[in-house]
């Protein structure tokens, strides 16, 4: 079975040139920054907050001692900022650590980015080569001009610019996949941040509450 791919992708590299080569070459490299990154969001806990809500909404709510509890319970990448937050970080700065960690976590898209936009345009520039070539075959032939040559000619050149498409297609649908997934995590940063820098006017801490009831005598 890999004989027979391998063989397969030998002859695609023959029949598309370099181009081919440096398309199938941009795909593997892509394959391993995908897969680096779904590692990555997985054991950063993105998108699993479910014990870091439960800290926050318990701050919201004056029960400092079990946000605490519920905060150290999280794995979450965020866990760290909000941490921050419940001792008193001004809120600027609670943004920036929240931006630094989205920054590694988004570490490689500008990768998947460029595979996506330059994937076709190497793809086209293999075909305007064939195409050259195919051209300069039938002008070689003179009078004596077999269609074969010609259409022979274009469809090995335009198989780098299918493989151009194919190589452009998932990056493209995993990057768009990858960014949505950073925008929620930016939504759900900004309402932890902001919930536990100003928590809800009803809700007194029980110690402070204590210390402001009133004594007589």
């Amino acid at each position: 079975m890999m004989d027979v791919v391998l063989a397969q992708l030998v002859a695609v590299f023959e029949l598309g040139g370099p181009v081919v080569m440096v398309l199938m070459a941009e795909s593997v490299v892509a394959v391993a920054v995908v897969l680096c990154k779904l590692w990555q969001i997985a054991a950063a806990h993105v998108g699993r907050h479910a014990a870091l809500r439960t800290a926050v909404a318990a701050w919201d709510a004056g029960d400092r001692a079990g946000a605490r509890i519920a905060l150290a319970r999280s794995g979450s990448y965020l866990a760290p900022v909000v941490g921050a937050a419940f001792d008193g970080r001004d809120c600027a700065r609670l943004q920036a650590m929240a931006e630094e960690r989205f920054a590694q976590l988004e570490r490689g898209f500008r990768y998947l980015d460029s595979v996506a936009q330059l994937a076709p345009l190497l793809g086209l520039f293999g075909t305007v080569l064939g195409m050259i070539k195919a051209f300069q075959s039938l002008q070689a032939a003179g009078t004596q001009v077999d269609p074969s040559i010609l259409a022979g000619g274009i469809w090995v050149a335009l198989l780098t610019t299918a493989v151009g498409l194919v190589v452009a297609m998932p990056p493209a649908l995993v990057l768009a996949w990858f960014e949505g997934r950073m925008e929620r995590e930016r939504v759900v940063a900004d309402t932890f941040i902001l919930t536990a820098v100003a928590p809800d006017d009803g809700a007194k801490d029980p110690a402070l509450e204590a210390d402001m009831v009133p004594t007589h005598g």
